[in-house]
This record gives structure tokens, sequence and C-alpha cells, in this order.
């Protein structure tokens, strides 16, 4: 018998999933205070197995030890259909080391209910995150020809965007199963972006919600780039972030206005890699070889062997 159980008589159809990866105590305290608001789904890619006795899980919390990374989609995939299976209607999503206030607990499901109740068609709606390092409170985005459009979060009122990152948004499970799931073969980047134009291309709107704020860091420690930060990234991670820019540059469904935009920057982040990131030729080999990869179709977690 699943965790989540004892939660199908509330009133509250909402739920959370978090995926871990060799968490730390703080991204068990965390999971601990998400699970006091609605049913949670912890699901941990971390390579060895544990048990929420082990970690200091509440009791409460659905743990899925997966033993393997197995991708941010997969993972957020198996939390998602446990949410469904419980009876939850919406699922809040987080990375281990978000920091979602109770406002934004509370206020996204509300926010998605209302705006499912005047009719509107709603995928996802979602905060805009603030990530002190790279300078406060990050605006929304639409895409544009060569060059993407900020949206600011003001007001109150939810704006149209054209995606979200996962970590703080929240699902509208009732269309889950028309738009699919999260592409396991993307593995992690682009995997939140993906959904989203998917989600859109049937129909449904992305909304962000100005007046909610999630604290989250966006990559590793930020670089100093003439005097702008600069979000960074191990090479691994900026292998994945050119393969599936590539694979998603070559679907016809993506649209040009995105596309064009990664295309311009590809030169540019190539050149911050190989200027600012350290070990310089590990970041741009790894990308190079992301880009060999996404044009020949080959997907899935990397074999770095």
């Amino acid at each position: 018998m699943s965790n989540l159980d004892q939660y199908s008589s509330r009133r509250e159809q909402a739920g959370v999933v978090i995926v871990f990866y060799r968490p730390d105590h703080a991204c068990v305290s965390r999971a601990n205070r998400l699970a006091q608001v609605w049913p949670c789904v912890v699901v941990d890619n971390t390579e060895s197995a544990s048990t929420p006795a082990a970690l200091g899980l509440n009791a409460r919390i659905d743990y899925v030890a997966n033993s393997a990374n197995l991708g941010i989609a997969t993972a957020l995939n198996q939390g998602i259909e446990r949410l469904m299976a419980a009876g939850c209607t919406s699922a809040l999503l987080f990375d281990q080391d978000s920091e979602p206030s109770t406002e934004l607990l509370e206020g996204l499901p509300r926010l998605l209910d209302a705006e499912l109740g005047r009719g509107a068609q709603v995928a996802l709606i979602g905060p805009a995150y603030e990530d002190a390092r790279l300078g406060g409170v990050a605006p929304f985005v639409r895409f544009g020809y060569l060059k993407l459009r900020r949206v600011p979060p003001v007001g109150t009122r939810p704006v149209d965007v054209d995606f979200l990152i996962s970590s703080g948004s929240c699902i509208n499970l009732a269309v889950w199963r028309e738009i699919g799931p999260m592409e396991d073969a993307l593995f992690i980047d682009f995997v939140d972006l993906e959904w989203c134009i998917r989600a859109r291309s049937k129909g449904y709107a992305v909304l962000g919600a100005p007046g909610l704020r999630l604290a989250h860091e966006l990559g590793g420690e930020p670089v100093r780039i003439f005097g702008r930060p600069y979000p960074s990234h191990s090479p691994v991670r900026h292998y994945y972030l050119f393969r599936n820019a590539v694979a998603l540059i070559k679907r016809s469904y993506i649209p040009w206005s995105w596309k064009s935009t990664e295309i311009v920057k590809f030169p540019f982040r190539l050149a911050i890699y190989g200027l600012f990131l350290q070990p310089r030729f590990e970041h741009v080999r790894m990308a190079m070889i992301g880009i060999w990869h996404g044009l020949t179709g080959r997907m899935g977690p990397l074999n770095q062997r």
C-alpha cells in the first residue's frame, strides 16, 4: 500500500513530487516540511539504494528508490504516476534544493483551480523564480526570433508564457495523459521546455504566476563575465544541454522562434565555456560530443566509459 493512501479522504487534490540525487540533510528537511502541506512523493535517483528511515524522511512520504540515476524526466514521471494513482488532480514539482513557501504551496493549486473554473485550458502554472546569485527575480519568457522576449513578473493575474522550469511548477493532471509524460530520452536539460511546447501544441496554456516566487538556484556557482553573473554547470551537464538543444532543433513541432534563439546562442556558449570555465578543454569537448550525439540521434543517459 502506498503511503499516499492516507490522503484519499482529504478534500485537497494537489500533491508534491521531489526528485532526490545524493541528498543531504537539508534536502530531507525540505521534503519533510513539504509533506506537512500536501501528499508527497520523493523519487531518489541516487545510485546507492536507501530507505526512508535511513534518510530521516517523514513516514508519510511515499519514497521511491531507483538505485540509479534515471534522469529528471523519468523521476518526475514516476512521481506523477504515484500521485495520480492516489487521486491527486494537480502535481507540484520540485528539485531537492528548491525552497517553496507555504504561500506558493497553497497558492499555485488555488490559482490553477481558479483558471480552470474560468474555462481556461491550462496545462501548467508556475511562479517567477528568484536566484540571488544571478541578480534576483527572473522574468518569464516568450519565444522570439533570434532573442527571447522577457516578460516582467508584475501584477497578480497569470500571464501566458512559452515555458516554465519544472521546479516549482504545478501540472494539471487532468490533461497529463493527453499531453503525455516527460520525455525520458532527454534525461536532463530542456525536459521542461519540450513538455511545455508539446502542451501548447495541443492547445493548452502555460501560465506564469507573477505574484508568487520560488527561491531556486539555477545551475552551479555563477561565473562573472564582464561584470555579469552567468550560470555555470559541469561539463557533463553541458553535454546534455547541447545534445538536447540539437535534438529539439531537428523536430518539426518545435517553433522556429525558439530554434533560432538557440542557434544564435551556440557560439557564445562555446566561447564562454572555453574562456571562463575550468577545465576549459573538457567543457568544450563535452559540448562538441553533445552536438554530435544530437545530430546522430544518440539519446538517453551518457555512457562515460
